[in-house]
């Protein structure tokens, strides 16, 4: 017996939420932002803010990669 897949569950009505997707593209926008930032300039202090940016906006778009696969 084959069977159907139930695609209006709770769980991918929670996975298919906007918010989350939201959440992915302002934490890839940061982090192209600390991207950038890190080879704009040759600058210690420069460089050591972009690294924090960049880990600002992996950790916020990662945390949206988490809430899909908590779903």
């Amino acid at each position: 017996m084959e069977q159907t897949p139930k695609h209006n569950t709770e769980s991918m009505k929670r996975a298919n939420e906007l918010s989350i997707y939201k959440l992915i593209t302002i934490g890839t926008l940061i982090g192209i932002v600390g991207v950038y930032l890190r080879f704009a300039a040759d600058s210690t202090m420069l460089s050591i803010v972009s690294w924090a940016i960049l880990l600002i906006g992996s950790i916020i778009a990662c945390k949206g990669v988490f809430r899909i696969l908590a779903a």
